[in-house]
């Protein structure tokens, strides 16, 4: 492959869509570093080739020190997937501010620093992939996401603008947006009835995405060529109409 099977980072990989991730690239032979604040669910995938780091994305020198780890055992980052997330969902007048500062950190900040921290390496070598899973709540709004869609909303504007910025240097910059899908996420929301409103919800549309979907966009995007961007895709289960 023309990847030449080069280093991927994921951020969030500890469970759901970071770890079906994981295990796909290294199962394709990729060195792979994974970064969660689980480590021992880093541990427990069993990955060759593999680094497990302990990392918040919050915190920009954890995010630098695991990959300056990662490229001196396996040499140059390829890709940067900046899948951590948090979702908690609530009317907004009824919502901790916390929850908003917790969303807006890891949501935002964390693909800032994902992003920033690649492009260290990627940049003076003319070389490489930022890939950030947002949400179709980072395209319209749904009820009772107003902080979530806000970091969502985000991600989008951050990912294009950085695109623009970069493409003349060789560096690819892509969104994936899934609809629902069928990981942790929700049950990162405290309240009982905004979680049995979206499990009613999702039941209506014959349930949420299974990660694998998001890992085949992921990978659509990843193997193309360098000389290839595919900036976004859209995906969802066919019975989500929003």
């Amino acid at each position: 492959m023309a990847n030449n099977r080069g280093l991927i980072a994921i951020t969030g990989a500890s469970s759901g869509i970071g770890a079906a991730l994981a295990r796909s690239f290294s199962a394709d032979g990729h060195p792979v570093l994974l970064m969660a604040r689980r480590i021992e669910r880093l541990e427990a995938l069993e990955l060759p080739e593999a680094i497990c780091a302990k990392v918040d994305v919050v915190d920009f020198e954890a995010v630098q020190g695991a990959v300056a780890q990662a490229e001196q055992r396996f040499g140059p980052l390829d890709a940067m997937i900046n899948n951590a997330g948090v979702m908690k969902l609530s009317p907004v007048e009824e919502q901790d501010p916390a929850e908003w500062a917790q969303m807006l950190d890891v949501n935002v900040l964390g693909v800032l620093n994902g992003s920033r921290v690649a492009l260290d390496s990627m940049l003076p070598r003319q070389h490489g992939t930022v890939i950030n899973i947002s949400s179709i709540a980072g395209r319209k709004t749904f009820p009772n996401h107003v902080a979530y869609v806000g970091s969502k909303f985000a991600v989008h504007g951050i990912s294009e603008n950085l695109r623009s910025e970069v493409a003349g240097r060789n560096v690819r910059v892509s969104i994936v947006a899934p609809g629902a899908v069928e990981t942790e996420l929700l049950g990162h929301t405290t309240s009982a009835d905004v979680i049995a409103g979206y499990e009613d919800w999702k039941r209506s549309i014959g349930g949420a995405l299974d990660a694998e979907a998001v890992v085949k966009a992921v990978r659509y995007i990843y193997d193309q060529p360098q000389s290839v961007c595919v900036r976004e895709v859209v995906i969802a289960n066919t019975l989500q109409v929003d």
